[in-house]
């Protein structure tokens, strides 16, 4: 097993660290992003610092594990999001996945390509899944052409399924289903 299946060209998927405090402090507590991602209260220093504590379980005893995605171009290193498997479910083999790059102006670059590929080799390589799965507002469109990329498609659609600001919002649920 030479290939290293957490790097990508320009960017690394990594555990968080204790370093990561302050950033996903930031990161979760940010509101504009909070309907993404269906969070309705703020995170607190306690509970992350806990997440990161923990961070050292794997996914079978979490069902969940989260990646922070680090930039390696140049001379800049930073780490510019984060990408999360969850819902994990052992006996089906399958898994959600949610990805976020915080900085706006590192969106539509690449970065979050290389992060969803990373990850889809990841988990069908080494953790074995059949299958992953997305959920993505419909007027998501940014996240919609990045999933259907790597190759989800829209197997449904939840109506009116997320209340939001603006009113109900529908999500289409999104499935890639490795048939190796």
């Amino acid at each position: 097993m030479d290939k290293n299946y957490l790097q990508n060209k320009n960017i690394s998927l990594r555990a968080p660290e204790p370093e990561d405090l302050e950033l996903l402090y930031q990161w979760e507590n940010d509101t504009s992003v909070w309907q993404a991602g269906n969070t309705t209260s703020p995170f607190s220093k306690y509970i992350l610092r806990q997440f990161i504590e923990n961070s050292h379980k794997d996914i079978y005893e979490t069902k969940q594990q989260r990646f922070m995605i680090d930039l390696h171009i140049k001379i800049i290193e930073q780490s510019i999001g984060t990408i999360d498997l969850f819902d994990y479910n052992p006996f089906h083999e399958r898994a959600g996945v949610g990805i976020l790059i915080m900085n706006k102006e590192l969106r539509q670059m690449g970065y979050a390509s290389e992060a969803l590929e990373t990850l889809i080799n990841y988990s069908f390589e080494i953790l074995k899944l059949h299958q992953l799965f997305a959920n993505v507002n419909v007027e998501n469109t940014a996240s919609l052409t990045l999933f259907e990329k790597h190759g989800f498609k829209i197997t449904g659609e939840k109506k009116e399924w997320n209340k939001t600001p603006a009113g109900r919002k529908n999500e289409y649920f999104l499935q890639l289903i490795n048939n190796i």
